[in-house]
């Protein structure tokens, strides 16, 4: 046929599909390993591995892809004219919402080294489609705040942590499984709760309230369920707001529009109106804070785990297409500089990884120290493992060349989706001064950061002075509001430090010490010392299983 060798495809690498998304991803697996009973390691790497094979498939892969390309509608009337205020989402959506769902990404508080296990498969989750990331998370998220009340945790628990996912709009008490949204924020005051003005009127039926205000973001329109804060006669009080009555009614939920985002295209974020809806009050009045904090450190924990799942795949995947891709007589992973560039993204990478699974393991712990270690390790995380999520995933896409910029590659919804988990559940500012308040209020936090951190002492010199540089600045907080995240900067890195020289190959610890603790690193990736065994590290991060 005439024309057919000009369009001979050769050096092209092969897709990255068909692969164990878990196995591949060595990092990850000795974090599972080290953080998982001996006893329940076989089972846990068993059910990982089913679910990284699922992520890595062509099928899930286009799920995902028809997921984004396909972003849900609202419609907000039927034929008939009667309100309704519905979501409706591709079929691919459901499918992989199903699927997280019956992984047990919803069930952590009920199962052993549930919060290990769960952490790892919400990592290989979202290298499929984040976008389903936000139900799953506030559904895992809302048990520990509902507990505040034992009625409702004993009612609702059961249907949060089932692996039954049940999408019709149905009364709670007929389904088998249930998700759950949260609005929190409202136009006048974003991250200052404490401004909302939507007003909770106690009702005759004791515990029972009549919602009227707005929401400016409620995450996942379509839930069973929603946690809100309004404004009741004892102050500010967290309320559940079931979507559907018990006669089968639909409470008024009156969804206003749905955000259009820069990315996260294929979840619905939407703005909206409660006028009378009935709601039931979680925990005491005027304690509504209070009550939904563990649901917030728990979505934070959340925002550290996708935002390393999709550092994870955009470095998987610049890792796969320099292992295939030649130019200028050789394969792109052998050319020292573009070595370079892969090891210093496969560096950010693990800590991140090491970091989140590291806090996952403190919630299965449960002890008071760890407790405290989380008061101050997850804000910092959350402040810096976002934060570095945008840069790499931008890196990552140019080292594709222009394919990394087309969207077909897949990168550019990681572009797009990374600046995401930085600003949700509250932005750098709020991270940074979460931390000052703990800081100043809680020296137990202190103490069990540096407890945990010391674990590593004398096992790398520049760790070792960072630490000390640290301690300096921690004794300094008087008007330390304006370095606050200078300071949660280092104290993240510094954790991750202690992480990698304990965990880590010495290599990879060898590496981020050189660099992001020893100050011998550029402002650009692939400025690492060229001394290093970048070769090593970069063989590591390769995705193969």
């Amino acid at each position: 046929m005439a024309g057919t060798t000009t369009h001979t495809v050769t050096n092209q690498p092969p897709p990255l599909v068909a692969y164990d998304v878990f196995a591949a991803d060595r990092a990850l697996v000795e974090a599972v390993d080290r953080h998982t009973p001996a006893d329940l390691l076989d089972e846990v790497r068993g059910e990982l591995s089913a679910l990284g094979r699922s992520a890595g498939s062509a099928q899930l892969q286009e799920w995902g892809a028809q997921a984004n390309e396909n972003p849900p509608r609202l419609r907000t009337h039927d034929r008939y004219g009667h309100r309704i205020d519905e979501v409706d989402f591709h079929p691919s959506w459901h499918r992989l919402l199903g699927k997280g769902v019956s992984a047990g990404l919803t069930a952590a508080w009920v199962r052993p080294a549930g919060h290990v296990r769960r952490a790892a498969g919400f990592l290989v989750w979202t290298q499929v489609e984040a976008g389903n990331g936000c139900p799953l998370s506030m559904t895992h998220a809302a048990v520990p705040a509902l507990r505040a009340d034992p009625a409702l945790a004993a009612e609702w628990e059961p249907r949060l942590t089932s692996t039954v996912y049940d999408r019709d709009l149905r009364p709670a008490h007929l389904k088998a499984g249930a998700v759950f949204g949260m609005g929190m924020t409202e136009k006048q005051g974003g991250s200052d709760v404490r401004a909302n003005t939507t007003e909770a009127r106690p009702l005759a039926e004791d515990g029972t309230y009549e919602l009227t205000g707005h929401k400016w973001f409620c995450s996942a329109p379509m839930s069973d369920g929603f946690l809100v804060l309004a404004q009741a006669p004892g102050g500010l009080t967290c309320f559940l707001v079931p979507r559907v009555l018990a006669d089968g009614s639909r409470n008024t939920f009156l969804i206003q529009r749905l955000k259009d985002k820069l990315g996260n295209r294929s979840n619905a974020s939407s703005e909206v109106e409660f006028d009378g809806t009935w709601a039931r009050r979680v925990g005491e009045e005027g304690r509504g804070v209070r009550t939904i904090i563990e649901m917030v450190a728990a979505t934070r924990l959340d925002c550290v785990l996708g935002s390393a799942g999709l550092m994870r795949q955009a470095v998987a995947q610049a890792v796969h297409h320099c292992t295939y891709r030649e130019a200028f007589g050789g394969r792109l992973i052998d050319k020292p500089l573009m070595r370079n560039v892969l090891a210093d993204l496969a560096l950010e990478s693990e800590a991140a990884t090491a970091l989140a699974l590291r806090l996952a393991a403190a919630y299965d712990d449960g002890s008071e120290q760890e407790h405290a270690l989380l008061r101050l390790a997850v804000p910092a995380a959350k402040y810096w493992v976002t934060k570095r999520c945008t840069p790499v995933t931008v890196e990552a896409a140019e080292c594709l060349g222009g394919n990394g910029y087309v969207e077909e590659s897949g990168l550019p919804r990681l572009v797009r989706e990374s600046p995401l988990n930085s600003v949700w559940e509250g932005a750098g500012n709020v991270q940074a001064l979460d931390v000052l308040r703990a800081l100043q209020r809680e020296p137990q936090a202190l103490n069990a950061f540096l407890v945990e951190v010391g674990r590593a002492r004398g096992a790398d010199h520049r760790l070792d002075a960072a630490v000390k540089s640290l301690l300096v600045e921690l004794g300094e907080l008087e008007g330390v509001e304006g370095r606050a995240r200078r300071l949660v900067e280092r104290m993240a890195l510094v954790l991750q430090g202690s992480l990698l020289v304990r965990y880590a190959p010495p290599e990879v610890a060898d590496a981020f010490c050189a660099s992001r603790l020893g100050g011998d690193w550029g402002s650009a990736f692939g400025t690492l010392p060229y001394t290093l065994d970048l070769a090593s590290v970069v063989e590591r991060a390769r995705p193969v299983s």
